[in-house]
């Protein structure tokens, strides 16, 4: 999934439960469960070839950009002392992700972390069909704006 569902659903889940004991694991949780569902993001085509990394890595750090936009407007806009655990749940949300990135992007393998990078691998489903591997992941977006 794109960064943005995922962090908008750690957010999510740290302004209902803001203890980070608990909003940490289920935003980790909630990203497996997302990486599940059969989705597309920038990544997509990168180990076919179809996509240059160089192009995938513009992409995400434009999306990573839009993901604070977005919990900015979502949970913080208004309010003016930082609400820390948002943020941090946000974090926690795309942390399967962050930890691959340097395995996907740079070739950069840290062994210790090869039983996260199988879970990860085991449980990301992704197509190569753009329209319907977004679809879900506008239905989290505009939920999690919806429910906030």
């Amino acid at each position: 999934m794109l960064s943005i569902p995922h962090s908008l659903t750690g957010a999510y889940i740290a302004s209902q439960i803001p203890h980070p004991v608990a909003y940490g694991p289920l935003a980790i949780a909630a990203h497996y469960l997302g990486d599940w569902i059969p989705h597309w993001d920038f990544g997509t085509g990168m180990n076919s070839g179809k996509r240059k990394k160089s192009t995938a890595i513009i992409f995400e750090v434009g999306e990573l950009i839009v993901t604070a936009i977005l919990i900015y407007y979502f949970f913080q806009k208004g309010i003016e002392q930082i609400q820390w655990h948002i943020w941090a749940g946000g974090l926690f949300g795309i942390l399967p992700d962050l930890l691959d990135a340097p395995r996907n992007f740079l070739k950069f393998r840290m062994k210790f972390l090869d039983p996260i990078y199988n879970l990860h691998h085991f449980f990301h489903h992704s197509t190569p069909n753009m329209f319907f591997g977004l679809l879900p992941q506008v239905i989290v977006v505009a939920a999690i704006y919806f429910l906030r």
